[in-house]
């Protein structure tokens, strides 16, 4: 009986260490040999507890965040489908899902670009620049990414200098910026900003200000169709600003109310402070600082400001066809009215891009900082960063999350783990990666022409539907 017993045991414990070691090497379908998402539980924690020990005192602790123990560069090719797709006929269900959204004028085409593991498994691009039809959207197609440009720029250059030591998430606002002294924006801090619960306002319409009243067209003190020292601020082509209203800008943010102070309400106003401090703290532009730290060294072609500037004009889609504030159609000049009229470069709008740039962005971190032989952050930063970082809201810093509840993708897909992070984009854009599933998805779009006022992308929950296909023909 006692031998039994011992033979017993001793399969038991010869099958629980060959499961370990097959969880610590496995296999994709693909027959290439990858790490393993899942540390040993002692790691794992050891890895937390020195993410901790690396927060700001009043962060609150890791939760919803990845491993980021995996390494890959895009890769694969769109002529042969991936043999990480389990399901094809969900990608199927997707082309014909996108279709009937042109069909419908939900937009009129879009680019839409996932991968698995650094492999790329669906790249595709639909429908024409505009519902004329005369121009097809291609892979050099650039989409003004609105919103998306917080993460894709801003964020990335803050938690640049935050690493570097040159920024404290617990810092005021004052500290970094000394204009704001005396006023009620002076004691904000930079983590605050980063959730959206500094209290600011959720949106200032600039531009409304800048529109003659009687007439409503624009004022002739303030725009010439030409331009010189004074009116310095391209708007649109042949429509330039004053280049003194940019402190009447700044001025009317500092006088605004602090009328949400410890609510979360999503705001660019936050995001205006943050591209002042980068700018302050980093001696540079933002535009400059992120091109030097991060689109020139990952080999983005794609990825810019104020394309037209470049020669890039004929590669954008037109946005909205304005007819309240620059009475023209808008192409290669950001949608944005506050970022036009600020020169086209803001902390949180202005990155044009298109979806194989950004889905490069967002797989650099899937790698924990890391894309082919650059180290852009250590693995801790891109930690601290993307977990959930308010107990009032599904925010990281900088990042957007899914709804923390179960069942709930928020503004990503259901089938997303809790470890996604991402950010979606007023002009019908998104880009997720997911550390859990090792997924990255880009969805961009110019929903707003030839009108911002067509609101069926969200009706219709477009954007998490198109990601919902992606995971589901990946076996999620």
């Amino acid at each position: 009986m006692r031998r039994i017993l011992f033979c017993l045991i001793a399969s038991c414990l010869l099958f629980a260490s060959s499961d370990l070691h097959a969880q610590k090497r496995k296999k994709t379908s693909s027959g290439r040999v990858v790490k393993s998402s899942k540390k040993p539980a002692a790691k794992k924690k050891a890895a937390q507890s020195r993410a901790r020990s690396r927060m700001p005192s009043t962060v609150a602790a890791v939760s919803g965040v990845g491993d980021f123990d995996r390494v890959n560069n895009l890769y694969g090719s769109r002529k042969e489908l991936s043999q990480t797709v389990q399901h094809p006929e969900f990608l199927q269900s997707l082309d014909a899902f996108i279709n009937s959204c042109i069909a419908q004028r939900v937009f009129p085409g879009c680019q839409i670009f996932a991968a698995k593991d650094g492999e790329i498994i669906y790249w595709k691009n639909f429908g024409h620049f505009t519902y004329d039809r005369s121009v097809p959207v291609t892979d050099s197609t650039l989409y003004d990414i609105a919103s998306v440009t917080k993460v894709a720029a801003t964020t990335l250059a803050v938690m640049k200098l935050y690493e570097e030591g040159k920024i404290s998430l617990d810092a005021y606002l004052r500290k970094y910026l000394p204009f704001t002294e005396g006023t009620d924006k002076a004691s904000l801090t930079v983590k605050d900003l980063l959730l959206h619960q500094a209290g600011l306002k959720a949106f200032i319409p600039f531009y409304k200000n800048t529109i003659n009243k009687e007439t409503g067209a624009p004022r002739t003190d303030l725009y010439r169709t030409y331009t010189d020292k004074i009116f310095a601020l391209p708007v649109a082509p042949n429509f330039y600003l004053r280049a003194s209203y940019l402190d009447t800008i700044w001025q009317e943010i500092l006088n605004s109310p602090l009328e949400n102070r410890g609510r979360y309400v999503y705001s660019d106003l936050d995001f205006y402070f943050l591209e002042r401090i980068v700018e302050s703290v980093a001696g540079m532009g933002l535009e400059q600082y992120v091109n030097e730290h991060f689109y020139k060294p990952l080999g983005l072609k794609f990825t810019m400001y104020n394309p037209w500037k470049k020669g890039w004009e004929p590669y954008c889609v037109p946005t909205e066809n304005d007819d309240y504030f620059r009475f023209q159609l808008v192409k290669g000049y950001v949608h944005d009215p506050g970022t036009a009229m600020s020169g086209g470069v803001a902390g949180h709008a202005g990155i044009f891009s298109n979806a194989r740039d950004v889905g490069i962005i967002l797989q650099m971190l899937l790698n924990g900082g890391q894309y082919r032989d650059h180290v852009f952050f250590k693995k801790e930063t891109v930690q601290l960063f993307t977990g959930y970082r308010s107990n009032i809201s599904r925010r990281a810093f900088g990042f957007d999350k899914p709804d923390k509840a179960s069942g709930d993708g928020g503004p990503a897909s259901v089938r997303c783990s809790k470890t996604a992070f991402g950010h979606q984009g007023f002009t019908g854009t998104c880009a997720w990666a997911d550390p859990e599933t090792g997924i990255t998805f880009v969805f961009l779009s110019n929903r707003v022409y030839p009108s911002a006022e067509n609101s069926l992308i969200n009706r219709l929950s477009v954007r998490s539907k198109a990601q919902t296909f992606i995971y589901q023909a990946l076996g999620y």
